[in-house]
Parts: C-alpha cells; sequence; structure tokens
C-alpha cells in the first residue's frame, strides 16, 4: 500500500477509535514526529465535520418534507388530528 494510502488508513483508525491502545499511542507519537502527517490528521477530522454536517442538513430537510406531507395532504387529515389529540393540541 502506498504511504499516503497507508497514512490515511491509519488516521481513520485514530479517528474513528478502530485501533487497539498500542496502536493509538504508536500513533500519537508518529504525529508529533510528523508536522505533515499531523496536517493530513486535520484535514480529515475537517473532511469528517463537514460530511456530519452535511448529513444533518439532510436529514433535516428529509424529515421536513416528510412533516408536510403528512400534516398539509388531506388524504392524512386524520392521522393529523390524532397526533395533535396526543399533545393536547
Amino acid at each position: 500500500m502506498r504511504t499516503s494510502l497507508h497514512n490515511i488508513q491509519q488516521i481513520e483508525d485514530y479517528l474513528l477509535k478502530y485501533a487497539g491502545e498500542a496502536d493509538q499511542c504508536l500513533f500519537e507519537a508518529r504525529l508529533l514526529l510528523q508536522p505533515a502527517l499531523h496536517e493530513q490528521l486535520l484535514w480529515q477530522q475537517k473532511t469528517y465535520a463537514i460530511i456530519r454536517q452535511y448529513s444533518r442538513r439532510q436529514l433535516k430537510a428529509e424529515i421536513e418534507s416528510v412533516h408536510q406531507h403528512l400534516f398539509n395532504e388531506i388524504e392524512h387529515i386524520t392521522f393529523r388530528r390524532k397526533i395533535m389529540a396526543l399533545f393536547g393540541q
């Protein structure tokens, strides 16, 4: 495996906590000794954060779509009434 792919795999294992305790410690030592690896780690963390944020937005949009469909369409009026009754509105 090429070094860059190997580094990516180790970074993923480290961030996702797949690596064992000894491997975690060894990787942390490499981070201290190799600034470029540390920079790769930071970029991978940022990438994961962006992916999580995008996924949350997508999920919220899907939930809102279902909400609009269930609460605003005529064929679901009885469902809407039952839900509103459960919550006292």
